[in-house]
């Protein structure tokens, strides 16, 4: 009996074809243009994408990254070929992944006594720094609530839910907007994976988050950095921050980690950071 995999890998090499012509189309190539980078034939992209030909291993992982796909979905073009997976989706407390997690913590030790966080692509905090810790406790005004059972706490989430940081958002819709925006662009962009476009249509389903967020809408003269201004007991707090990611992944999971770096946008924000790092 086939099992559910070997189903898969037996039923979807049609899908190739299409999936090398919608990356192709979403990264403005032309078939000459990626025969040219890739060192494959125009004749033979043709016959790829028009299913007159089979791919091997080798190919699909020279068109894909000629393409800049992302990992998780080179992964899935693989399968569609008729091959397994080539690149692994570790934890990032692997063994192998030591010397990875040795450079982000030294990455959070050095923003202190400004927060710093560890994400995944759809906003789940995996790792925080001292100072992001005390700044969400500063922002709660205690400890933040408890995620759902088996779930990490998430950074959109909890920007977007009237229960917890909204409110203390003095310029909620201006971030709730661009956030939304650039996640969905994102999204779309790696090819709009169903878990990633679940994730949008959940968040979009909070009270008061209206279909337009998808959409950023530019202002005539827009400001060098978008800053978060709270407004937490009658303290004000402007920020704006940095996302960093790893250079040459070649794993799922290290393509998707993202490191965020927070930074008082005046000296009064700064003042505050620092004496929250002093109770410390």
């Amino acid at each position: 009996m086939m099992s559910n995999t070997s189903a898969s890998i037996a039923t979807a090499p049609d899908l190739f074809g299409p999936m090398l012509r919608t990356w192709r189309r979403r990264r403005g190539a032309s078939q000459l243009a990626l025969a040219l980078q890739s060192g494959v034939s125009q004749r033979h992209v043709s016959f790829l994408e028009s299913g007159r030909a089979k791919p091997s291993r080798e190919m699909v992982v020279q068109l894909t990254t000629a393409l800049d796909v992302p990992l998780r979905q080179r992964n899935a073009m693989l399968l569609a070929a008729g091959f397994a997976p080539v690149y692994r989706e570790s934890n990032l407390a692997a063994p192998e992944l030591a010397p990875v997690r040795q450079a982000i913590d030294r990455i959070l030790r050095q923003q202190e006594p400004y927060p710093a966080v560890v994400i995944d692509r759809l906003w789940n905090l995996i790792q925080a720094n001292d100072a992001a810790q005390a700044f969400t406790v500063f922002l709660f005004e205690g400890p933040p609530p408890p995620p759902p059972a088996g779930q990490p706490p998430n950074l959109l989430r909890w920007l977007l839910d009237p229960t917890a940081l909204r409110s203390k958002l003095a310029n909620w819709e201006e971030v709730a907007r661009h956030l939304v925006s650039t996640t969905y662009a994102e999204i779309l962009a790696d090819g709009g994976e169903p878990k990633a476009l679940a994730f949008v249509e959940d968040v979009m389903a909070y009270p008061d988050v209206p279909a337009s967020f998808r959409k950023l809408r530019f202002e005539d003269r827009p400001q060098p950095v978008l800053t978060l201004d709270y407004i937490v007991g009658g303290k004000a707090l402007s920020v704006f921050t940095t996302i960093a990611t790893l250079g040459t992944p070649q794993d799922v999971t290290l393509q998707e980690v993202r490191i965020e770096c927070f930074f008082p946008a005046d000296d009064r924000s700064d003042a505050l950071f620092k004496s929250l790092a002093a109770r410390n």
